[in-house]
């Protein structure tokens, strides 16, 4: 069970879908997040990871999801909705990430105009 899903499990959501609160079910106070963080980074974490600057702030986290979509081919669009922000906000601040969507993209070119020659030639399409 992911952990995530064992934090639902145990906590449930708030009505409006929060999935933290404080030990009132309150929002948590903007001044605790800091705190609340390094805790659960403690809990969460190795040692190693701990010592590393691996996710720091919350924020880190949306960073590595955008990244990691990115990593696995989504669509650089699509990547900006879910994220709430413009296509052009997201090619300034990932694109490391999206020179290898384009390499793939490429590669998928390449294979696409290759097999286009072999059918076009007559030859059975491979696969």
């Amino acid at each position: 069970m992911s952990m995530l899903r064992a934090h639902i499990e145990r906590f449930g959501v708030t009505p409006d879908g929060r999935l933290f609160r404080n030990q009132a079910g309150n929002y948590v106070d903007a001044a605790a997040y800091g705190t609340t963080w390094a805790r659960a980074r403690k809990d969460a974490l190795t040692r190693t990871e701990l010592a590393s600057s691996l996710a720091k702030r919350p924020y880190d986290l949306r960073h590595a999801g955008i990244s990691f979509w990115l990593y696995s081919g989504v669509d650089p669009a699509e990547c900006a909705r879910r994220a709430g922000q413009s296509i052009e906000v997201l090619f300034r601040h990932y694109a490391k990430f999206l020179d290898g969507v384009r390499e793939r993209a490429n590669r998928l070119i390449e294979q696409s105009m290759e097999e286009w020659d072999r059918v076009s030639r007559g030859a059975a399409p491979e696969g």
